[in-house]
């Protein structure tokens, strides 16, 4: 997994590329955690992703919360197969996807 990011001001772009699971999403929530104060906007940008585990579906309900306390999130460029793990689970629910 590589994250890469773009920050403006309190608006910040995560752009996540391969898988988020049981080995990669504790750095990935790690990340978030020291990355999320102060910002107000956050897009989490899932194109490079082709696999979201249990564990990453945790780091990412982390972030939503966090951002649902200090502002918005957004989730955008799901692939199918992330949006039916999305869809089965609920996230489609709680996430604004687009």
């Amino acid at each position: 997994m590589t994250i890469k990011q773009k920050k403006e001001d309190a608006a910040l772009t995560i752009f996540v590329e391969g898988r988020i699971d049981t080995t990669t999403a504790p750095e990935f929530s790690e990340y978030l955690k020291r990355e999320l104060p102060g910002v107000k906007h956050l897009v989490l940008d899932l194109q490079g992703v082709d696999y979201v585990s249990s564990a990453g579906l945790r780091a990412i309900l982390f972030a939503q919360k966090t951002m649902n306390a200090q502002g918005d999130m957004k989730v955008a460029h799901v692939n199918s197969d992330i949006m039916e793990t999305f869809e089965l689970t609920g996230f489609t629910d709680i996430l604004e996807i687009i």
